[in-house]
């Protein structure tokens, strides 16, 4: 007996799995708030190695896949790997994640703990610096010869692709 494989359907569930685990690696980012770059970054690898994996050209090596998941220790890696249960392991918070700042998420920029001390400046008065006089030469400086310039040709170019165009007529 002689069994039959479809060659078709081990693709189609291979590029399941693939794009699951692309999915959950730009689900990660949108939460941690990251770009691609800062993403590549954080991790400590190339900034198209991120790319080829988002735009699926490329499988996540087990490189990335530890770098991940050392650098985000709260994600649960049998969700990255298999899409199984959680995103972020049980005993993690979620509000205790630092995120970093944006532009839409202003309070998180400026957090501080305690008062800040400003540094109040003072102004300095500078003293002009001692200059002797020098020889000055006497020159006769030229103006600068002005060239008349007279409009010959306006073009008006408008949102629906058309233009027109002006031709000065002396008279």
């Amino acid at each position: 007996m002689y069994l039959r494989f479809d060659i078709k359907s081990i693709r189609t569930e291979t590029s399941k799995k693939q794009t699951a685990m692309k999915d959950r690696i730009r689900m990660i980012m949108e939460k941690a708030n990251l770009t691609p770059a800062r993403f590549a970054d954080m991790l400590q690898i190339n900034r198209a190695i991120i790319s080829h994996i988002l735009n699926g050209r490329n499988n996540p090596s087990l490189d990335v896949v530890t770098r991940i998941l050392d650098e985000m220790h709260y994600i649960n890696p049998e969700w990255l790997l298999k899409g199984t249960g959680s995103m972020y392991k049980e005993e993690h918070n979620v509000e205790s994640r630092p995120v970093e700042p944006d532009l839409f998420r202003q309070d998180a920029i400026n957090q501080r703990e305690g008062p800040v001390d400003v540094e109040k400046r003072q102004e300095t008065l500078f003293k002009q610096p001692f200059s002797s006089p020098q020889s000055v030469e006497n020159k006769q400086i030229e103006p600068l010869k002005t060239v008349n310039k007279k409009i010959t040709q306006i073009i008006i170019y408008y949102s629906d692709n058309t233009f027109e165009i002006f031709n000065h007529n002396p008279e």
